[in-house]
């Protein structure tokens, strides 16, 4: 199955806390393209990870070329033409950095997006940056719409504070460009809230289509009442089956597997043996997960999985 991100990487900081360093990565069959990866460095305000780093919320890199990415002869060799990094924080300090890499293709539609607000309209959302791939009308639209709290998915995720995920958004009174997704033929949507700042307000969304799903399963797991559990409050998975409601049941332990590692460090992680007792590969079809944990104000607030 063809997903519409090609390569994940987690960068982290070095020893000293200077520079970032690779840490994991998901590539599938681009294994010269992780070889160049696992070499490199990026200081502060560096590349595209030291650039999210010193920014402080998402950054959006639609061209490599004549563009501060370091990687561009190694990514155009694999069809990677566009870099979208998300760096997770507790408080002032930087945890990590999340990059995902898109390549342009007929076949693969979809959107990343990266939302805020402005000292002119903080009561309204808007398109900081985005990449849509060959969905130009929709971006269009896109770039002209002003959501405010509560609407549409970086609306409900600024009046929330958590991640939301929306499927059929086409068909969804609530999506504000629901129209404009159907004929663009966008079907799942997932928001993800940035940063600790209660002025400055960022968003990221991932909007996909069902031929090129974002990940095989995506899924919100967020801490019980007593925080002691993980729970699954919400899950997407490109084949409906019974096991949606199998993940419903099932809740994880700080510091226990793959999810449990995330809820206690605070870190992403990437892990392609899916050790996790949470996921079964035999039954799913799955061979590999990346967690992103959202943090607020120092504090674990969910946590977002794909899988693919």
């Amino acid at each position: 199955m063809k997903t519409f991100i090609k390569v994940i990487e987690i960068w982290i900081p070095d020893k000293d806390r200077t520079q970032l360093e690779f840490s994991s990565g998901l590539y599938g069959a681009l294994t010269d393209f992780k070889s160049a990866s696992k070499q490199q460095h990026f200081a502060y305000d560096e590349g595209l990870p030291g650039k999210a780093w010193a920014a402080g919320h998402p950054i959006v890199l639609t061209k490599f070329e004549h563009s501060f990415f370091k990687r561009t002869k190694a990514a155009q060799k694999v069809g990677l033409t566009c870099g979208i990094a998300l760096p997770i924080f507790s408080g002032d300090f930087l945890l990590a950095v999340v990059v995902f890499l898109c390549g342009d293709d007929k076949e693969h539609a979809g959107a990343i997006e990266v939302w805020c607000n402005n000292p002119d309209k903080k009561d309204l959302l808007h398109v900081m940056d985005g990449y849509y791939g060959t969905l130009q009308y929709f971006e269009s639209i896109s770039r002209l719409t002003n959501t405010p709290k509560g609407q549409g998915i970086p609306g409900i995720v600024w009046q929330t504070g958590m991640p939301a995920l929306m499927e059929d958004i086409g068909k969804l009174d609530d999506f504000t460009r629901s129209n404009d997704a159907q004929q663009a033929g966008i079907t799942t949507g997932l928001g993800i809230p940035v940063g600790n700042s209660d002025d400055h307000i960022y968003v990221l969304t991932f909007l996909s289509a069902k031929a090129t799903p974002i990940a095989k399963r995506i899924q919100l797991w967020i801490p019980d009442q007593q925080e002691k559990l993980l729970v699954c409050q919400q899950g997407y998975s490109k084949n409906s089956n019974n096991l949606a409601e199998i993940f419903e049941t099932l809740t994880v332990e700080k510091g226990v597997g793959a999810l449990g590692r995330t809820w206690l460090t605070g870190m992403p992680v990437i892990t392609g043996n899916l050790e996790d007792s949470v996921y079964n590969p035999e039954l799913d079809n799955l061979s590999s997960m990346l967690a992103i944990p959202v943090i607020r104000h120092g504090r674990l607030k969910a946590i977002v999985t794909f899988l693919f």
